[in-house]
């Protein structure tokens, strides 16, 4: 009798252990697939091992592709999501969409899209929010930031206003190019999106 509790404590103690496992995908642009640095030093590879560190069973998958805009990221996305299975989705996306000019209203319809496509597949969502250098004028910015903040409101997803708060126009933090975050930003990073982060696992 004993015998037969101590295999079935020990199976639910698995079945629980897999039930907290999960995947966390990150499908970003360059600033999360490290561009120009070792990907092993990227803010990615850093949460892995916070994760790691904090005892969260769960595992990393890190989708992005520098050079990668919403439209490209929502064409992806349905295949990541039938692969991959994952219980967060970390959306880091619209850089791109800005340094090329594009319509802030589509960069919200794509970013929209993905949304409402990982929460049917059964995933949170976090938003990682982007701000442009200033050389793009005062309205085309402000229209290019309120797409993050009207599809944190419309629709309730947790949102990190400004991810690259801190690094974005600190040249010591910076590439050369003055675009890509350097080595000494990546554990910054981490740190603005971890306290919304953290809560979703």
């Amino acid at each position: 009798m004993r015998v037969w509790l101590l295999s079935a404590g020990l199976a639910l103690m698995c079945m629980a252990q897999g039930a907290a496992a999960g995947t966390v995908l990150i499908v970003g642009d360059s600033i999360s697939a490290a561009f120009g640095l070792d990907t092993r030093e990227g803010w990615v590879a850093l949460l892995e091992k916070r994760l790691k560190n904090e005892g969260f069973d769960a595992k990393v998958v890190n989708a992005s592709i520098s050079g990668d805009t919403s439209a490209g990221g929502q064409a992806r996305l349905p295949a990541l999501l039938a692969e991959h299975k994952p219980e967060l989705v970390v959306l880091e996306l619209g850089g791109n969409d800005g340094l090329r000019g594009h319509l802030p209203t589509q960069l919200q319809q794509n970013l929209a899209s993905m949304i409402d496509k990982s929460r049917a597949a059964g995933a949170k969502v976090l938003l990682l929010g982007m701000r442009l250098p200033p050389n793009y004028g005062k309205r085309y910015n402000e229209a290019f930031a309120k797409v993050y903040e009207n599809l944190a409101t419309e629709k309730q997803v947790p949102l990190v206003p400004f991810f690259l708060e801190g690094v974005g126009g600190v040249p010591e933090l910076m590439q050369a190019d003055g675009i890509h975050p350097g080595q000494g930003a990546q554990a910054r990073l981490l740190e603005n999106a971890w306290p919304q982060l953290k809560p979703l696992l």
